[in-house]
Order: C-alpha cells, then sequence, then structure tokens
C-alpha cells in the first residue's frame, strides 16, 4: 500500500537524526543536510523538508540532494507505516503487585503512597532497586513500561520494553476535559498528582523524543487547555517549542520564577513543598514570544513627543508631522525635476536641527553634492552671481560663508565615496556595510540614499526585483534598529511619467518591485508641470503615521531658487538663515529676481 503522508513523521526521523532544526514558515531547516553534512564549509540551514508536501532538498549546488521524504526515510532507515498498522508488544492484563520497596523509595522522594498505589508503580521480582512504571492508555490498556535504576552505577539509568506503543504515562488517570498538565518525567508527574486533583501526564523520553504524538494527539485535542511543567535549565523550559508546534489546545507555562531555583516539579515538592507546586500551576502564564508584545505593555505615545527632523516645508510638516525616527521615506519623481535637489535640502534641514548625515550619491560626484548643498544652507545673501563665457549665470558660495559652512557641518556630514579603490587584499565594502559603520561609529541619524538602482550594482537584472526587496526591507530594519531615519530617492515608472496629465499619481508609479513602497513607511513624489520652470508640485501618497495625504488637486506647491538651489513653500521663501549663521536674523524680506519669479 502507498504510503499515506503524516507531518509526524519528519519531527520523528529528525530526531533520529539528532539534527537541529527550526521552522520557518512551511520548511523544517535543518542545520546541516544529512547527505552531505553541509560540505566542508559546513553550511548551514541549507537543508529542508516542506512540510505540507513532504518534498526535502538540499540547497548547496554540490550536493543537490533533493526527493520526497518517504526516499530521506529509505535512505537512513527510518521505518514507516505503509498501510499496514505496526505491531505493537502486548502486555499481560494481570493486575500489578505494588511493592513496598516502590513506595519506600517514592515517598522519599516526596509522592504520596497512595499515588505510588493508584499508578502501579512497583519494582521488579529480580532487582528491588529498578523501579517498573507502567505506561497505561486511556482505555486502561498497557501500552509501555520503563524502568528506572535507584541506585545507577551498572548500566543504564532509564530504559523501557522493545516494540513497546509509546505514549503518556499517567493517561488512564485523566478526566476527559478541562486542563491537562504536561511534564518531562514520570516522578515529576506523580508529585504534581500527590499535591490535588490533576490531570497529569509526563512524556515518556524525555524532552528530544515525540515518536507518543501520533498515538496521543486526538486524546490531548480533548484538554483546554495544556500547562508545560517541563525541566528549567539555562533560563528555559523544556518541551516548550516542539510542543507549541505540534498542539492545536491553548498552552500555558510555568513561569521561571516560580521554579524557586530549582529544575523539576520532583524538587520543587521536596525542598518547598506542595503550595509551592500549586501556586506554580495557577499562576502558569502563554508562552512568551520574542516577536510579540502584550498591547496593554506598549507605551502609550504622543506623535508630537515622538522625536522626528522636520522637512522645512511647513506644509508638508503639516500633513506628514515631519521625518520620524525609525522610518524610511521613499522619494520619487520625473528624472531631472528637481528630487535630488529636494532630498539635499532634507539633509540641510537635518543638519540644522543638530543630526548627523550620511548620503550616498550614485550619480553625482562629491564635489557637485556639496556644491549644491552649501549653496541651499547659504542661501542668496550670502551668494556671488557670474556669468561663464557662454553669457550662462553662475552661483558660488561668498568665500567668508563657504568656510564657516564648512566649518559648521565637519565632523557631522559624510559622504560615500564613490572614487575609493581598495587595497588588492582588502574586500570592497558594499554601501550598506558601510553606512552600518558609519551611523554606528559617528552616531549619525539621518540617511540620504541616492538612488535605490545606483545602490544596488551588486544584482544581475534577473535579480533585480528580488534584490530591491531585500535592500528595501534591510533599510526598513537598520533604521528601526539604529532609531534613525532614512531617506530614499527611487525613479519612477516610464509610463507613469507619461501618462501623469491625466492621472493622479500613486504608489505603483515607483519603478521597480512593489515591495519597495510597501515597506517604506513615507512615500513622497515631487515632479514639475511641463509648462514651469520654477514650480513644483510635492505629492504624500502614502504616509504610515498618520494616513493624512496630499495628492492631485492636494499637491503640495513649492517654488524653487536657481541661485540657491532652494525648493521652498510660498509660505515659507527662501530667506531661512540656517544655523551656521547664529546670530543673523533670518531675510523674511527677501525679494525674488526676476529670472525665479514663481508666477
Amino acid at each position: 500500500m502507498s504510503y499515506e503522508w503524516n507531518q509526524q513523521d519528519v519531527f520523528d526521523l529528525s530526531d533520529t537524526l539528532t539534527a537541529e532544526k527550526k521552522i520557518i514558515a512551511d520548511e523544517l531547516f535543518f542545520k546541516y543536510c544529512p547527505y552531505c553534512n553541509g560540505g566542508q564549509n559546513r553550511d548551514k540551514n541549507t537543508f529542508s523538508i516542506n512540510l505540507k508536501t513532504g518534498t526535502f532538498h538540499c540547497f548547496r549546488s554540490s550536493c543537490g540532494k533533493s526527493g520526497h521524504f518517504v526516499e530521506l526515510a529509505r535512505d537512513f532507515n527510518f521505518p514507516l507505516d505503509f498501510g499496514q498498522k505496526k505491531a505493537y508488544k502486548t502486555f499481560p492484563t494481570k493486575k500489578i503487585q505494588v511493592r513496598p520497596k516502590a513506595i519506600e523509595y517514592l515517598t522519599g522522594r516526596g509522592i504520596e503512597a497512595n499515588v505510588v498505589k493508584r499508578y502501579s508503580i512497583t519494582t521488579r521480582k529480580d532487582n528491588e532497586n529498578i523501579l517498573v512504571f507502567p505506561f497505561y492508555d486511556e482505555n486502561k490498556i498497557l501500552r509501555m513500561v520503563k524502568y528506572r535504576n535507584t541506585k545507577p552505577g551498572n548500566g543504564p539509568k532509564e530504559w523501557g520494553e522493545k516494540d513497546m506503543m509509546p505514549i503518556l504515562f499517567g493517561m488512564d488517570q485523566c478526566g476527559k476535559s478541562g486542563e491537562l498538565i504536561i511534564t518531562e518525567g514520570q516522578i515529576d508527574a506523580l508529585s504534581v498528582a500527590s499535591c490535588g486533583n490533576y490531570n497529569v501526564v509526563s512524556v515518556p523520553n524525555g524532552a528530544k523524543g515525540f515518536s507518543w504524538f501520533r498515538n496521543c494527539a486526538q486524546w490531548i485535542g480533548r484538554f483546554d487547555t495544556v500547562v508545560v511543567f517541563g525541566d528549567c535549565e539555562n533560563g528555559k523550559v523544556s518541551l516548550v517549542p516542539e510542543l507549541q508546534k505540534l498542539l492545536r489546545s491553548k498552552i500555558k507555562v510555568i513561569r521561571q520564577a516560580d521554579y524557586l531555583g530549582e529544575k523539576d516539579a520532583n524538587d520543587i515538592l521536596r525542598k518547598y513543598g506542595k503550595n509551592a507546586i500549586c501556586f506554580a500551576i495557577e499562576h502558569a502564564q502563554p508562552p512568551k514570544m520574542d516577536c510579540l508584545k502584550d498591547l496593554s505593555t506598549v507605551e502609550v505615545v504622543d506623535l508630537e513627543k515622538m522625536e522626528h527632523i522636520k522637512t522645512g516645508n511647513t506644509l508638508l510638516d503639516r500633513v506628514i508631522g515631519g521625518f520620524y525616527m525609525g522610518q524610511v521615506i521613499l522619494l520619487s519623481g520625473k528624472r531631472g525635476n528637481g528630487k535630488s535637489t529636494l532630498a539635499s535640502q532634507f539633509v540641510a534641514e537635518a543638519l540644522d536641527q543638530g543630526y548627523g548625515v550620511f548620503v550616498y550619491s550614485g550619480e553625482l560626484p562629491d564635489f557637485h553634492f556639496k556644491h549644491w548643498l552649501d549653496l541651499q544652507l547659504a542661501g542668496p545673501a550670502n551668494i556671488l552671481e557670474s556669468e561663464n563665457v557662454l553669457q550662462r549665470k553662475t552661483y558660488r558660495v561668498k568665500p567668508d560663508a563657504q568656510e564657516k559652512i564648512n566649518e559648521w557641518y565637519r565632523g557631522r556630514a559624510y559622504i560615500y565615496d564613490n572614487g575609493y579603490v581598495p587595497a588588492s587584499d582588502d574586500e570592497i565594502s558594499t554601501i550598506m556595510e558601510v553606512m552600518e559603520n558609519a551611523v554606528r561609529l559617528y552616531g549619525l541619524r539621518f540617511v540620504l540614499i541616492d538612488n535605490l538602482m545606483t545602490a544596488m550594482d551588486d544584482f544581475t537584472k534577473e535579480d533585480i526585483f528580488r534584490g530591491q526587496s531585500i535592500f528595501v526591507g534591510k533599510l526598513k530594519r537598520f533604521a528601526m534598529q539604529h532609531n534613525i531615519v532614512i531617506v530614499l530617492v527611487a525613479h519612477p515608472k516610464k509610463q507613469a511619467t507619461q501618462q501623469k496629465k491625466i492621472r493622479t499619481t500613486d504608489n505603483d508609479d515607483v519603478a521597480g518591485s512593489s515591495d519597495v513602497t510597501n515597506k517604506a513607511d513615507t512615500v513622497l513624489f515631487f515632479n514639475r508641470p511641463a509648462d514651469t520652470e520654477n514650480i513644483g508640485v510635492l505629492e504624500v501618497t502614502k504616509n504610515r503615521i498618520s494616513g493624512r495625504l496630499a495628492v492631485g488637486k492636494m499637491g503640495i506647491q513649492t517654488v524653487y531658487s536657481a541661485s540657491s538651489k532652494r525648493i521652498c513653500s510660498l509660505m515659507d521663501g527662501v530667506g531661512k538663515c540656517y544655523g551656521w549663521e547664529n546670530d543673523k536674523p533670518a531675510d523674511d524680506g527677501f525679494v525674488w529676481s526676476q529670472e525665479e519669479l514663481p508666477f
């Protein structure tokens, strides 16, 4: 007969391979491939079994072993049930005689004599130092027998009869519903039973073996809640991770504090008594998951008081509140319409508010980026105007102002060196690595990456969409981890720029993977109408913090100063003074030159 897929077989096989494993989505990943063992380089987590289909695969090209779980079981001598019912050993139905030595030993460990008798614990006829633990199922049929040497030294400490049906110890002593307590050892289960009328069982083979589960899963399903009372060692309670994956019932776990520094239930009983066991069970809690928080414990935050960087555009700040720490801001717009200029002005605002900055500019040389940023910081009153040989106006910062600007942001503003050529024995650092080191070592809080495509030279054309998703995901995690702001410039799709006159901008207009805008917190589009030169429109198409948007006719109108390269709202004007000028007041009465009139 053909094999009927059973997910538990996968876990049982992995136990026999003594493989470290973890579940990611629907895949069970092994630390090392059982066929190639990770190769000479010991590549980790490259072998997985799909828990829905049973297919397995080693991702190492030099191995590449793949197939179905049935083949894996064959190759590693793991027996499967191919339709026939597995024959387990049967035991006599006679009543077990409880011998005095068993009572003496177990009462010496704090377990009541009536519990020893009720669970039919005895000793072997041929050796009174070997305890006998009978495992009865819910129908009081003897399925397993385990032995424990009370005076180990010669031979094993615990063992069992061969070809037994693995089940839980104590099933026959439990009711049919309510709360079920699972311990790691039989003596621990007897300890709990001595403290009250509890439904309590123990696993047969410690925390590593779960071959019993297929035989007991339906029975466990009767109970509303399962309380895990495993062994507490090295800050962890055994059985919890595995039972979380296997059980469908609600799970609670004994709190580590309630072990009172002891290892298991029997140790607690012997040192602190029955009340400590009852208290621990009563105060058991759902297992803590690292990726979850109880919502009631989350701090109430006033958005206005959260740390954020003002954009310098009053109307934009009214919509989004500013750039909040931990955010990734995506800025897009048609090529040549000024999105890089706007991005560098955000850098100026961050510097003015006391934040250190890191800049990657993939399309502009460092001196070009510096020139434009310095013009923005200088403002119209600190710029010299001249004409070049083509009689076109050019602009530069006044020498005394340039010196002050350099000194003002010295040690606070850094740009990725596109011209860096590593020594032959150096590894070429990626932008991500440089950014991480700069933020960590220099305490920088604002990052500009201009732009997404030039920052991803390492990805092939065929892999670019996946690469974009991975890259932006890394940026988001990094922003949250280090509590910084990242502004990422991205180009729009070509068809979006062609259709701009007849439809509203939306997040799908950003070129590349849809994950780019999905993972960003705020999405801005900056474009200039075709019939204007100095007027631009800034749209907010995504705003995760407050949800407020500014699209279409509600977009924020801006004006551009050719001399200072500033992009501002009409409300703000271009006369702002930045911090380098110290006590110099803002020139609120700045007058636009005729060439720069926005109307």
